[in-house]
């Protein structure tokens, strides 16, 4: 596989794609194909996954951490503020400013070893 200019690359993630293939798979292809799996009906399967979001929403904000067992564990990291430094540019050599970043909460996602051994 080359990874030159003549490679068809995803929009999102920049990495090289066999020809006919989607990135990543839709909202409604995930209800279609689980559906099609445990035999139930799509409207069924799309309440159960707003269910989950609407479960691991809550739950992260409460205690910052939501297992979703055989594939990952969501971790809610609190960001301190940083304040405005100075730094050098250093291929010019000249001062620059960095801009203070406000304090943030970020996600962190870390696969459980299911998902890493199913890879």
């Amino acid at each position: 596989m080359s990874y030159g200019g003549a490679a068809k690359t995803s929009r999102r993630l920049k990495l090289p794609l066999s020809e006919g293939t989607d990135p990543m798979m839709s909202k409604s292809e995930l209800i279609q194909k689980i559906a099609d799996e445990a035999s139930l009906a799509k409207k069924d399967v799309k309440a159960a996954l707003e269910a989950l979001a609407s479960v691991g929403y809550k739950e992260m904000k409460k205690s910052g951490e939501f297992l979703l067992p055989g594939f990952a564990k969501f971790i809610v990291v609190k960001k301190p503020a940083t304040k405005e430094r100075t730094g050098i540019n250093p291929f010019t050599k000249e001062p620059t400013v960095f801009k203070a970043k406000p304090a943030r909460k970020m996600l962190k996602v870390r696969p459980v070893k299911a998902a890493k051994d199913a890879v």
